[in-house]
């Protein structure tokens, strides 16, 4: 749970030993530190720093840098087998009506074309942490108070913690699999997706967990994203840990409708090896329902050269209707189906893979498709 950010009255009341009271909502040109409870700064024109101490009064303080911040003071603990004492993040949003520069949050999910992060952490030994990238998401544009769906994307854990709820599964987003969890903090509901190793950096569409927790009906498109925050839970200790580096944009625009032309490929970028196919399609039906559907598909290049830009041909048994997809371009006229690269997916190097889903309506039973085209090439079924 995330409590408020809120600016104390005066630097006079901070406890003794705070290096620098900043006032909510300031901005750092050099590096700032701050260790008032709730104060926060903004960074790059963009982002909102906040030190957010919530769970105890005893002092943190963090600086601030111009691209991401570091915890230089944790005094104070609590038991592992409840909530962490803060969450020293950086964010792009609104966070209890505190709204990062120029941001087009809150939008509503269906009216966003894809969500590209970036995330570089410093991770330190002998604290008891995650280091989490928090998703938020509420019925209503909401800029104030506890939204009701939280995402946490948990890229390293230290120390005997976990994610509220319990497991429920697992899931392969963003080219890894994920331990996921489910449950409720009785304020929001959350769902968790825990990395089994640390992840020191990552680049992914924020989108793909968006639409995975969309899946599993814990919101619909009509929901709005209302924030992005990455940052550490800590129980104990903690200075060294640094959020390095963030990068967060929420791009707008639906995907271009169905068209009844035909569908067209590009020729291929690399010719597949002699003696086999280049490209290896896996697709599995994530939920299946009495008149609906969703499915991952996930494409590697098992070539020797790098796909620049993919298109991925094949047909759909009868009675199954595409109506939205993520993390690709799909169109579909009568039973072709044709799926293109979107703008932050299209480069696989040799060996790499992506993935991409959508939503369909199923008219009798389903099954599904039989064989794939990459780039005019046949692929090898996952």
């Amino acid at each position: 749970m995330k409590r408020p950010l809120r600016a104390l009255a005066a630097a006079g009341l901070l406890a003794a030993g705070t290096l620098v009271a900043v006032a909510l909502g300031g901005t750092a040109s050099a590096d700032t530190q701050i260790c008032e409870q709730y104060g926060s700064t903004t960074i790059g024109g963009k982002y909102v720093v906040q030190n957010n101490r919530w769970g105890t009064s005893a002092q943190q303080c963090i600086n601030v840098t111009s691209t991401g911040f570091s915890i230089t003071r944790a005094d104070g603990s609590t038991p592992t087998n409840g909530a962490p004492v803060a969450y020293p993040s950086i964010f792009v949003g609104c966070h209890y009506t505190n709204c990062s520069p120029g941001t087009n949050l809150p939008v509503q999910v269906k009216n966003i074309s894809s969500a590209p992060s970036s995330i570089s952490y410093n991770y330190v030994s002998g604290a008891i942490f995650n280091a989490s990238y928090d998703i938020w998401l509420d019925p209503s544009p909401k800029r104030d108070g506890v939204n009701q769906m939280e995402i946490m994307i948990w890229l390293n854990r230290q120390g005997s913690i976990q994610p509220i709820g319990s497991p429920v599964g697992t899931a392969s987003i963003a080219g890894r699999t994920w331990e996921v969890w489910r449950g409720s903090n009785g304020s929001n509901n959350v769902i968790s997706y825990l990395s089994p190793s640390a992840i020191p950096s990552f680049s992914f569409d924020a989108m793909a967990f968006i639409n995975d927790t969309r899946n599993r009906g814990a919101i619909t498109n009509d929901w709005y994203l209302t924030s992005i925050q990455a940052g550490f839970e800590p129980w104990q200790g903690g200075v060294g840990l640094a959020v390095n580096s963030f990068s967060q944009s929420v791009n707008t625009g639906s995907n271009p409708p169905p068209t009844s032309a035909p569908p067209t490929t590009s020729a291929p970028t690399t010719p597949p090896p002699s003696g086999g196919a280049s490209c290896t399609v896996t697709y599995k039906a994530a939920n299946v329902w009495n008149n609906g559907f969703t499915a991952d598909v996930t494409v590697k290049n098992t070539g020797s050269g790098t796909i620049n830009g993919w298109t991925l041909n094949y047909n759909l048994p009868s009675g199954q209707t595409v109506t939205n997809a993520w993390n690709a371009t799909v169109s579909q006229s009568g039973s072709a189906v044709t799926a293109r690269n979107a703008g932050y997916n299209g480069t696989l190097a040799p060996g790499a893979s992506t993935s991409f889903g959508y939503q369909a309506t199923l008219n009798g039973s389903y099954s599904a498709p039989s064989s794939f085209t990459l780039n005019g090439s046949t692929c090898a079924r996952g």
